[in-house]
């Protein structure tokens, strides 16, 4: 099961610690597919096709000895991308889908670096925003996968060593779920909306975010747009992150979220998860019975669960971290 709220695995091991970076004088640069030079965007597409080919093959250890070395050095989470979605990209073909060269110049790490490719507010602008960047020159590339089992979009992050460009951040991602993509689900997003659904409303803003955003650093105005109507849809039971647990009554009961998100099943349609805190999940029976009390209890108050999900997932979380999980299939639940 992948969690879709995270489904952009962020492994952009560039960063180093905040405290130690200064604000970059120099300014950043981003230029276009159509501001490159022939032999630039050629090296470009040849790096992103090498390491595509390597990622099919499962070949992460020639990913990784072409990385540059702070990746290298931390690429557990790379290579666990890879291993994961090596048969889903399986028989695909990978087409660049666009491509942007960024000059960070300088000497000092940049606290915030900001790129702005094209014209601003124009349709099929750009913006890139990365934390604690080295100065140097980069490459973003973003390849559609299609002839797979279903369709993918990675996002490689490159950066240029001598003649070479060497892997700085990888971000694979399903580019939809079963026979929906992103689109199809800010859609309904706005119909549930329009009807009161405020959490499936919510739930499916995150979902369409998580497929049409390539790239958590990736901006544009429909992505800008999208993320506006997302946060003006969170109900106030929902908690914006872990550290801030939002309260929910159920039937008397008031529990802690911790977090709340949905995530793609096998057999390409939604559940829902929902974490909560809980002082002790030693005794598993107790705390199923638990789980299962949440859940049945979640979609009484939120019956149009039951048509937009097709499990709900209950996760009772202890103070140490550990959790223990209960799923319920929605025709289960009567």
């Amino acid at each position: 099961m992948n969690r879709l709220f995270t489904r952009f695995l962020t492994v952009f091991a560039l960063a180093v610690p905040l405290a130690l970076t200064l604000p970059a004088k120099a300014a950043e640069q981003c230029y276009t597919q159509q501001d490159m030079d022939a032999a630039t965007r050629s090296g470009i597409e040849a790096a992103a096709q090498q390491f595509f080919t390597d990622a099919v093959q499962g070949n992460s250890a020639a990913m990784q000895q072409n990385a540059i070395p702070n990746v290298a050095q931390n690429f557990q989470s790379i290579a666990g991308a890879v291993t994961e979605n090596k048969d889903k990209i399986a028989g695909g073909q990978a087409h660049i889908r666009n491509e942007w060269l960024l000059d960070a110049p300088g000497t000092q790490t940049y606290e915030r670096a900001e790129f702005f490719c094209g014209l601003v507010n124009a349709p099929g602008s750009t913006s890139f925003v990365i934390p604690g960047l080295p100065p140097g020159k980069y490459a973003v590339a973003i390849q559609d996968v299609t002839g797979s089992k279903q369709p993918f979009t990675i996002t490689y992050v490159l950066q240029q060593e001598g003649p070479q460009w060497k892997l700085a951040g990888y971000f694979p991602k399903e580019h939809q779920i079963g026979p929906h993509d992103g689109l199809w689900y800010w859609v309904q997003a706005r119909d549930l909306k329009k009807k009161g659904d405020q959490h499936t409303s919510y739930f499916y803003y995150v979902t369409a975010a998580n497929l049409i955003a390539p790239a958590p650093f990736v901006n544009t105005a429909q992505i800008e747009k999208l993320y506006e109507e997302q946060q003006a849809a969170m109900p106030k039971d929902v908690p914006q992150n872990p550290q801030q647990p939002a309260a929910l009554t159920l039937n008397g009961t008031t529990y802690q979220i911790v977090q709340a998100f949905p995530v793609t099943d096998p057999k390409g349609g939604l559940d829902l998860v929902y974490k909560y805190s809980t002082p002790d999940i030693s005794d598993t029976g107790k705390t199923f019975q638990q789980n299962m009390a949440f859940i049945k209890a979640l979609v009484a108050q939120y019956p149009e669960y039951k048509q937009a999900f097709s499990a709900i997932v209950a996760r009772a979380v202890a103070p140490s971290g550990q959790d223990f999980g209960t799923m319920l299939p929605v025709s289960e639940i009567k």
